[in-house]
């Protein structure tokens, strides 16, 4: 019989009612292996009770982390408040002994990402950032392209994250007090990606710019990772009203180009469910140019349905004890080592070495 991950979720905003409570409830154990564990809703610590409520009716409401903690049903916290509490509220998770999953960025400092990761290797607990998009459709296919070596060498990588919104919106993921701004919001997606296909890279060099009216945080990031064969480039703006590719990806042997975004978030923010006809589908193909022989052929390459699911499902897997979590921390300090480089990178106008902090 699987077992029941049980969660507790701390915040019910944007993040934790989107991407969060609906994924977990609707991850069940995978067709393909139906004696693994899977998660549930156990427990939501929000001042929006009276939402949260009718949503999970099954759900425990309580007051904060403090009661998130005490409950003997709640054997992992999600993080999903504000960035600029993230380190904290993981920080007491962990110290009372409960796995935690926080969601991006993990904290605000690769120090504060250091810290919890030791923290979390001291108590044997899990430390699960939440970067989500590693299990975007898209880019499971390009994943997938990379490590076939049917573009031969890769010697161009470029992901852009481009939205039009033109308008600064009074929130706090627009208030760089608060960690806002679209390096800390959009970059550990860009990021995390490109450490995942590539490794930890050389060198760092950034731009990082404020180009709307009235905007106090970072509404434009053009990030270079430079590696001995490779340049990666990486791009947040949110004054891009034409769409750019999301991806590019040049090699020895061809090319390959995907256009639009993975359609999780949408279909979640629209109110479809994992498991619902539909969810996860319909993402654009691709265009793939390459040598097949002595000929170049281009073709259309279909994208893999996206599978956020499968975070949750790997974190039951890992607290159970069955296999290491597929993100882990070093990935998380490292992305916030590259998001600090950045932020240097764009001061002082120079390319930087990267050199990787150890918890």
């Amino acid at each position: 019989m699987a077992s029941t991950l049980k969660i507790g979720l701390m915040g019910y905003g944007f993040a934790g009612a989107t991407f969060h409570a609906p994924v977990i409830e609707h991850c069940g154990a995978p067709l393909d292996a139906p004696g693994l564990p899977y998660a549930r809703v156990a427990a939501i610590a929000t001042s929006q009770g009276e939402h949260a409520r009718a949503d999970y009716p099954q759900a425990a409401i309580v007051a904060d982390i403090d009661a998130l903690i005490a409950s003997n049903e709640v054997q992992c916290i999600v993080i999903a408040t504000p960035n600029d509490t993230h380190y904290p509220l993981a920080a007491k998770v962990l110290e009372a002994g409960k796995h935690v999953v926080v969601d991006k960025p993990v904290t605000l400092t690769a120090q504060q990402a250091c810290a919890l990761a030791r923290l979390a290797r001291e108590k044997g607990l899990v430390f699960a950032p939440f970067h989500n998009r590693r299990w975007d459709g898209d880019f499971l296919t390009l994943r997938e392209l990379v490590e076939s070596g049917t573009l031969g060498r890769i010697v161009h990588f470029e992901s852009h994250f481009d939205r039009f919104r033109p308008q600064v919106r009074q929130r706090w993921r627009e208030e760089a007090s608060r960690g806002g701004g679209l390096l800390f919001d959009l970059g550990p997606h860009l990021i995390d990606q490109a450490l995942a296909l590539f490794g930890a890279p050389e060198s760092v060099y950034a731009s990082v710019k404020l180009h709307r009216d009235h905007a106090s945080a970072p509404d434009y990031v053009h990030l270079l990772l430079g590696y001995p064969d490779k340049e990666v480039v990486l791009h947040a703006s949110a004054l891009a009203a034409i769409e750019p590719p999301r991806f590019t990806l040049h090699g020895t042997r061809g090319s390959y180009v995907k256009f639009g975004l993975d359609t999780q978030e949408d279909q979640l923010k629209a109110g479809l469910r994992p498991g619902q006809a539909g969810f996860a589908a319909g993402n654009a193909a691709g265009t793939l140019r390459a040598m097949e022989g002595e000929r170049e052929v281009e073709r259309v390459v279909p994208t893999r349905d996206g599978a956020y699911v499968d975070f949750y499902r790997a974190l039951a897997g890992a607290i159970a004890g069955r296999a290491p979590f597929p993100v882990t921390p070093q990935d998380a300090v490292d992305v916030m080592t590259i998001i600090e480089l950045a932020n240097e990178s764009a001061r002082e106008g120079k390319r930087l070495p990267f050199v990787r902090l150890v918890p």
